[in-house]
């Protein structure tokens, strides 16, 4: 589910960017390309299309991502967390010393030739 979510969201950006792209902010844009020829949609329905097509896309976008957000999956992280958890719990403390045999062991004091 959180897949088709982020999928969903993608879309929606790309649609939105191409939209907001296409409109300028003087009043041309896609609609101006039809000013003498009215035939079809006229310029104000044009301008108003991709006005509402902006508003939907962004209300779309926020909806996708709060509920995006519900579907995050969680089952990865614990398991990040603890394995790093246990490396954190099983390192060697760098303030313990090793404790290293001072006394040299019987059998390697007395030499093998006088043994016999």
């Amino acid at each position: 589910m959180y897949t088709l979510i982020t999928v969903l969201i993608f879309i929606a950006c790309v649609l939105l960017i191409l939209i907001v792209l296409v409109q300028n902010s003087k009043g041309g844009g896609l609609a101006s390309n039809f000013q003498s020829t009215n035939q079809i949609m006229g310029v104000r329905k044009t301008n108003d299309f991709l006005e509402k097509a902006t508003w939907v896309l962004a209300a779309a976008l926020l909806i996708l991502s709060v509920a995006g957000s519900a579907f995050i999956p969680h089952g990865s992280d614990r398991v990040n967390e603890s394995a790093i958890k246990n490396q954190v719990e099983q390192a060697v403390d760098p303030s313990a010393v090793p404790n290293f045999p001072t006394a040299v062991p019987d059998d390697a004091a007395q030499p093998a030739d006088s043994a016999n």
